[in-house]
């Protein structure tokens, strides 16, 4: 029982949180899975069933690519591998790759590895598989915009990344449209990556930034290979709420919006992700806003985290000390990031619990009166919480807050929140 009068359900992934056997060395373990359960970090659901039809013949891009190696020097390699037919043509995609390997670094053991996809205006960035074959990973970045090295563009390469390419192509066949071919291109260079022999094939993660956020969200819902996934900004309802609203939904029909919606919004899709989601986003993000973004999150209906920021920059940022936190965590047996607890509001008072194995220094509560059209200029208030130990106490928001959450940091100067509240 929960405490409450019924039957706690678990999911497979809580029962293997809980399933242990009981004994002293236990009991932290014991506590952080049914702190995980309770706050609802770890749903008692099971992932959503994905839509009866996809675009993607998931089977076959789950297989190896063909592909070369078209450099080898140096601590980052290059390649092309076999895209998606594109008009009728083969493609080819562009891709960096390094690893501890390539960086020269000695040992034979597999290490762990990542998926890096960028957002728009981007391309496959070379400094950033590098920065995590420097941390002990093995990285791959592949060109989502028919491009190669240079971003010059590839004779054999899928559609361009500009807004023509991802709305305006949406009463064409499915193969001629970017959201297939690049979600098609991350799941074939994670096959691709999973077969390098110095790659520890069960233990990769995926994280895309703006576009490459909004890509993450729906690779982790047709792609359960991954052991975790890290969308930046990206999320779905995009046509409900996003820069693209009045721009590109509203000049669509209501045919083509419904069409382009139940095709390539990552709210079709996110919900079946298996593994844990871990969200980054800031309060007025210009593209991204937290009353879409919230409800992409609700769709996780397994283990998740949060660390929303306070005008967290927009852009192709790859340092924030988070990424490496949560990653680290999930593929490295780091310490764990805290956890937050679903804040709870009594008499006027605001009430959350913090799971966490570091001290931790502040609290505060952000908040917001602004409508969501206006996610971008809204001002942002916060105050201070009480920090006691792992309990967080202070003011509960005002009624009139349209959005607010909560967060802390820890000894290690880490940013994790809660959920996203108040979006109704």
């Amino acid at each position: 029982p929960n405490g409450m009068g019924r039957a706690l359900e678990l999911s497979p992934h809580a029962l293997l949180l809980v399933r242990i056997r009981l004994g002293p060395d236990h009991f932290p373990m014991i506590r952080f899975a049914l702190f995980l359960i309770l706050s609802g970090q770890v749903s008692a659901a099971q992932p959503l069933p994905l839509p009866e039809e996809t675009p993607w013949n998931l089977p076959v891009l789950k297989q190896v690519p063909d592909f070369q190696w078209l450099s080898q020097k140096g601590g980052v390699h290059s390649l092309a591998y076999a895209g998606e037919k594109y008009r009728g043509k083969p493609t080819r995609v562009f891709a960096y790759y390094s690893s501890p390997r390539t960086l020269g670094k000695d040992g034979d053991a597999r290490v762990p590895a990542i998926v890096l996809v960028h957002g728009g205006g981007g391309a496959a960035f070379s400094k950033w598989v590098e920065l995590w074959a420097k941390r002990g990973y093995a990285a791959i970045a592949m060109d989502l915009a028919g491009r190669g090295a240079g971003r010059r563009p590839l004779s054999d390469g899928g559609p361009d990344q500009g807004h023509e390419f991802k709305f305006k192509t949406i009463d064409e066949p499915v193969e001629n449209q970017w959201s297939y071919h690049a979600v098609a291109n991350v799941v074939r260079a994670h096959s691709l990556l999973r077969s390098f022999t110095d790659v520890d094939e069960g233990n990769v993660a995926l994280t895309g930034i703006s576009w490459g956020g909004y890509l993450t969200c729906m690779v982790a819902g047709v792609d359960d290979r991954f052991k975790v996934a890290m969308p930046v900004y990206g999320c779905g309802f995009l046509r409900e709420n996003s820069v693209w609203k009045a721009s590109e939904f509203g000049k669509m029909t209501e045919a083509q919006s419904d069409k382009w919606h139940r095709l390539w919004d990552p709210s079709r899709y996110i919900g079946s992700a298996k593994m844990p989601v871990i969200f980054l986003n800031g309060t007025n993000d210009f593209a991204y806003p937290m009353d879409s973004y919230a409800r992409t999150c609700a769709l996780v209906q397994g283990e998740k985290n949060y660390s929303i920021q306070i005008r967290m920059r927009h852009g192709h940022i790859f340092d924030f000390p988070e990424f490496f936190g949560f990653v680290d965590q999930y593929l490295r047996a780091g310490t764990p990031m805290p956890v937050v607890a679903r804040p709870v509001i009594k008499a006027g008072q605001l009430i959350v619990t913090v799971q966490s194995n570091t001290r931790l220094i502040t609290a505060n509560l952000h908040y917001t009166t602004g409508p969501h059209p206006e996610n971008k200029t809204r001002e942002w208030k916060s105050l201070p919480l009480n920090v006691d130990g792992l309990m967080i106490r202070g003011a509960a928001p005002p009624k009139e807050a349209t959005v607010w959450y909560v967060d802390v940091q820890d000894e290690r100067k880490f940013v994790v929140s809660s959920e996203v509240m108040g979006v109704r």
